[in-house]
């Protein structure tokens, strides 16, 4: 079964967003926890912890299906030890701000070199990043998101992926998010079926379907291989409709939370019926 929905707000407190993914008829959500351009967020108080699993109850929504994100100012690979600790304390926050809300999954990018350091550096530094939250946390798998590898962004080969994955400490609790219009503006073509059975191919060789945890479901204004990040409403991009067709019909994206995050939030709703209008029939591979 899919279980489709969008990055709903969050605004005057993290219980309004599953009060909002039920207004579009979501059967899964995106979330900020906190403002996601500060460092640091207000404590979440015992009563908004239950306002907001109350709700999430009301949204008959099961935590499972929730994919928080994390700040936008986090680092993990940062070239300079003090700004990475700064990172890593953070990301650790923001871990322990879903366990309190009883979520089980924190997306996250991988990190940037900033030109200053190599891409395999970089790594290591977000794999030891990783690997140090999963010590002090218990509950929470770290989802890292594909980039459109925008300026010194990783994550945008599949290598990147495998290698957090292979190097985790805790292979139970890592997995990976996979944006389509970062997927396509990488340089992964999925726009036909050939093609998207074999960028799907090249994936579970690479990285393996066990660690899929979610997906982003956006069209994409740039074209392949640009490298450019820029997310377009569904149908209206350079991927067009069957990209998604193809995901909905896919029985290995059951299960997981797929989640909008097309650039006109009035359109969700129905973007989210029109993908399950989408599930006709499987394809011929995976039938």
């Amino acid at each position: 079964m899919k279980y489709v929905g969008a990055h709903v707000s969050a605004s005057g407190g993290v219980f309004n967003a599953p009060i909002n993914a039920k207004a579009i008829h979501a059967k899964a959500f995106a979330l900020f926890t906190k403002n996601q351009r500060q460092w640091e967020g207000k404590a979440l108080s015992k009563e908004e912890i239950l306002r907001f699993k109350n709700e999430l109850d009301k949204a008959e929504i099961l935590p499972k299906y929730v994919l928080p994100h994390d700040s936008y100012l986090i680092n993990l690979g940062h070239p300079e030890r003090e700004a990475r600790e700064k990172s890593l304390q953070a990301f650790l926050d923001e871990v322990k701000r879903c366990e309190a809300l009883g979520l089980d999954k924190l997306n996250f990018h991988p990190g940037s070199h900033l030109k200053q350091i190599s891409e395999e550096a970089c790594l290591e530094y977000i794999s030891a990043a990783m690997n140090n939250v999963l010590r002090q946390s218990e509950s929470v798998t770290l989802v890292v998101e594909n980039t459109a590898g925008q300026g010194s962004n990783l994550g945008y080969k599949m290598e990147h992926l495998g290698y957090l994955m292979e190097h985790s400490i805790d292979k139970e609790r890592v997995g990976v998010c996979i944006d389509t219009c970062h997927l396509f503006t990488s340089g992964y073509d999925i726009r036909t079926e050939e093609c998207y059975s074999e960028t799907m191919e090249k994936f579970d060789t690479i990285v393996g379907f066990k660690y899929l945890k979610g997906m982003h479901l956006n069209d994409s204004k740039p074209d392949l291989g640009t490298r450019v990040d820029r997310h377009e409403s569904l149908g209206k991009g350079k991927l067009g409709l069957d990209p998604f067709a193809f995901i909905m019909n896919d029985p290995r994206m059951d299960d997981i939370p797929l989640v909008l995050e097309t650039i006109d939030e009035s359109l969700w709703e129905n973007e989210i019926a029109m993908l399950y209008r989408l599930m006709k029939s499987p394809l011929k591979e995976h039938a």
